[in-house]
């Protein structure tokens, strides 16, 4: 089991290249599964969630040739060799529930799918998706399943196109009923749909092999059910979520990164929160180049929210930014309900983190009347200090790897896969900006842990079947 050692002081300086977004490569490899012809990405991740991801796909029949190196992945699904997701799947990500509506459009089988998982920070309900592919026609129970849950779908006579409206712009639920919806009988409208750069990279795939799709300003997104697909080669985008962590991370170490390929258009909402807290970054041609631009000045309010607004995924990093800036600054989390759960270890650290469960911002949100802590103030700066960590979930790591970079002294951060997920190279990367960071290897021996945490199973499941 490996940790990582970071020696923290040291401004990051240099040029990073992002690599294609794992929130987008991960559900096209789901929507390949709706045909049988042959689909060829370029920009592949090399991550752990795309490994997971593929290792499920396989389990259903697909076949791969991944070029990891060269960044290509070819796949075929010429037939399925089974409905049925195997429950060890369930605990890795959140893909698992994807499974349903491109398996409904795929097959008259029997679908049994695990309930859904992913990172520890809040409930990820999955009865929009539910309820969307009802209204199509989907038989769809919860049963108990082996001291676990499961759900069994069908659609014997096939999905029917309805107008469904999602009571909350949910990427998952918006990127599930969709691909239900390639494959039904007539028309499908969705309307408060997400309309996040991933999914409108999935409404791109799926037009290129063969759905009629059109994305309305109005949240709205109507589609023609087709069983006509075509071959597919497809470009993923940049990661946006790791174009703002190397930006953040070289602002917060007063340092300058220049990120390769990252796209203005995304990042809209969040160059403007650095704009505003005192940090400098350019736009070029080829990508954008962060920079530390005199003291961060706090004292800014900032509140998640669905595309286009600032994305629950920059929040903790930024709050870590934040912990930097002169000033009192108010963060507001109206995503996940439990995404404050890193900011525990960022106090042990030296952050001044208080949580509320009331609704700090311009609006109540959907958890004003629950006792979640999903609002916080965070004065500073503040010195941190290093210390002995592990990861809980993606985000998380980041945020932990930047405090550490940051913080006096040298931190141990253990938890690695989940780090590994989501970020390529992550850190090659951070050293060839001159971190001083190295892996090293921890005894299996809990007592040697950093923490104990159960991750082994992530490790197995990124093991790729052959």
């Amino acid at each position: 089991m490996e940790a990582l050692k970071v020696v923290g002081g040291t401004p990051l300086k240099g040029e990073v290249k992002v690599a294609g977004a794992k929130n987008a490569m991960t559900k096209l490899l789901v929507a390949s599964l709706l045909s049988d012809k042959k689909c060829r990405f370029y920009n592949v991740p090399n991550i752990g969630d795309v490994e997971i991801t593929l290792a499920l796909c396989q389990e259903l029949g697909m076949q791969v040739a991944w070029d990891r190196d060269a960044g290509i992945m070819e796949v075929v699904t010429r037939e399925l060799n089974t409905s049925y997701i195997p429950q060890r799947f369930s605990g890795a990500n959140r893909i698992p529930i994807l499974m349903i509506g491109a398996l409904l459009g795929r097959t008259h089988e029997d679908i049994i799918v695990p309930v859904a998982g992913g990172c520890p920070i809040g409930r990820r309900t999955v009865d929009f998706h539910i309820d969307a592919m009802r209204q199509m026609g989907a038989d769809i129970e919860y049963r108990e399943m082996k001291n676990q849950g499961a759900y069994f779908a069908q659609a014997h006579n096939g999905l029917v196109g309805t107008q469904i409206t999602l009571p909350y712009p949910s990427v998952g639920a918006t990127e599930n009923t969709i691909l239900a919806s390639v494959t039904a009988r007539g028309i499908t409208v969705i309307k408060n749909a997400a309309i996040e750069p991933e999914v409108v990279e999935l409404i791109l795939f799926l037009q290129k092999l063969g759905a009629n799709i059109v994305l309305d300003v109005d949240r709205t997104i109507r589609i023609q059910g087709t069983r006509h697909f075509h071959e597919v080669e497809h470009t993923i985008i940049p990661d946006r979520i790791e174009v703002a962590s190397w930006g953040m991370a070289a602002i917060t170490t007063k340092g300058s990164v220049f990120v390769k390929d990252a796209r203005h258009i995304d990042m809209i909402t969040f160059l403007n929160k650095i704009r505003e807290v005192g940090g400098g970054y350019r736009i070029k041609n080829e990508g954008i180049e962060f920079y530390y631009d005199g003291p961060l000045q706090g004292g800014l309010h900032l509140e998640t929210d669905v595309h286009p607004g600032f994305m629950t995924d920059w929040q903790q990093p930024f709050v870590v930014m934040l912990t930097q800036a002169t000033g009192t600054s108010v963060v507001h989390e109206t995503v996940y309900e439990n995404r404050f759960g890193y900011t525990e270890v960022m106090k042990e650290m030296g952050a001044d983190i208080t949580l509320f469960r009331q609704c700090l911002g311009g609006k109540n949100c959907r958890f004003a009347s629950q006792s979640f802590s999903h609002s916080l103030i965070v004065r500073g700066p503040t010195k941190l200090v290093a210390k002995d960590i592990a990861i809980p979930d993606l985000r998380a790591g980041f945020s932990y790897l930047m405090a550490a970079t940051v913080a006096d002294g040298v931190s141990t951060i253990s938890g690695l896969p989940y780090l590994d997920r989501g970020y390529e190279g992550v850190v090659e990367k951070i050293v060839s900006l001159g971190a001083n960071v190295s892996r090293f290897q921890l005894n299996d021996d809990p007592e040697d842990m950093v923490h104990p945490v159960n991750y082994r199973e992530i490790q197995e499941l990124t093991k790729l079947k052959h």
